[in-house]
């Protein structure tokens, strides 16, 4: 629910009301995890997903239900073995839903909404368990009763550092930012740094990118990823060297292979210790055979997520692991707010459903 709160507060504000359907439980394979949310409108206005496609028209039908009688809905659908897949989820497994109406006198939701379009850390509880409470949104902390409660939860974005502002710097700021990342970009060129080159950044620093990040190194996100994109000898030598001494989750920079062991040497005269340089991400990227700043942008991209999320970034087909697994780093369990930004990291409190 809280991942819809760009087009779903809008809505509530101006007094229309809006059937939320969020996933409760997973079992097995499932496009999405259990707290994804899809919208309708009494209109029919759907607004995101809960399985790529596969259950949403059930869904929509569920939601215009829990519209009609005011009052929360469950259902499950999946695969059946009598069925095959007439079910819904292709994919094989399993999903159980909740269904249940939001409008204007819904004060938390609409706070919470608010908090996520802040990038706020917010987290509220939605009553998942069958009888009058069905679909009831209420504060984390309360009392559950013996009813079970599904703990929705949003963190703020993680934190991307561009040093550089170059043509490839852009591209990545686009990309990065349409991922869900926070996007700094530093610069000592203050020709470059522009909010036209770079609209969709949340920040723009003109400065040193080494002396940005000194200043910088207490209040950096340990969440945060640096990537180094200045091209110059003399810019990325010190960043470098600040940013590998820095708490952070993922230190990069592009180079050709002989730029990144000239590189390496120069920051080990500087002092820099052979456990920092094994953090170093140089050459930045996965190997995508990329040309252009779009294509080496998601390259870039691909190398942090998979570095998050334990990925090996191997192609799917070539592995047996669930495609559709829990994530094997990056997340928190006990429905606290996880890394990554606009999500919702679910717990169930109670009974399960």
């Amino acid at each position: 629910m809280l991942e819809l709160a760009a087009e779903l507060l809008p809505r509530l504000r101006a007094g229309e009301r809006v059937a939320v359907v969020t996933v409760t439980r997973v079992s097995q394979s499932a496009p999405r995890g259990a707290g994804a949310s899809m919208a309708v409108t009494a209109a029919g206005r759907v607004i995101g997903s809960i399985s790529g496609g596969c259950v949403e028209e059930d869904a929509v039908m569920l939601g215009l239900r829990a519209l009609s009688t005011d009052s929360g809905q469950t259902a499950r659908f999946g695969f059946s073995d009598a069925d095959a897949h007439a079910a819904g989820l292709a994919c094989g497994g399993q999903i159980d839903v909740v269904a249940y109406s939001l409008g204007s006198e819904d004060v938390l939701a609409c706070d919470a909404l608010e908090a996520v379009l802040r990038d706020e850390a917010v987290a509220v509880g939605l009553t998942v368990a069958d009888g009058p409470t069905l679909g009831r949104l209420v504060p984390v902390s309360v009392d559950s009763r013996g009813d079970s409660i599904l703990t929705l939860s949003h963190a703020p974005r993680p934190p991307l550092v561009i040093l550089g502002a170059g043509d490839y710097a852009a591209a990545l700021c686009r990309a990065a930012a349409v991922c869900g990342f926070a996007v700094t970009v530093c610069d000592a060129w203050g020709l470059l740094v522009t909010k036209e080159r770079f609209p969709d950044a949340a920040r723009l620093v003109t400065a040193l990118p080494h002396e940005y990040l000194r200043v910088q190194a207490e209040s950096l996100d340990p969440r945060t990823a640096i990537c180094v994109l200045t091209h110059d000898e003399r810019l990325d030598v010190p960043a470098l060297r600040e940013a590998l001494r820095l708490p952070v989750a993922f230190v990069g920079a592009l180079g050709a292979r002989r730029t990144v062991a000239r590189r390496a040497r120069l920051l080990g005269e500087l002092g820099v210790s052979d456990e920092e340089l094994a953090r170093l991400h140089s050459p930045l990227g996965l190997d995508l055979a990329a040309q252009t700043p779009e294509e080496t942008a998601i390259s870039i991209l691909a190398e942090i997520v998979a570095a998050r999320r334990g990925g090996s970034g191997a192609p799917l087909r070539a592995l047996e692991t669930p495609i559709h697994g829990t994530p094997r780093t990056g997340s928190t369990a006990g429905g606290a707010p996880d890394d990554t930004g606009g999500s919702c990291s679910p717990r169930l409190i109670g009974k399960s459903t």
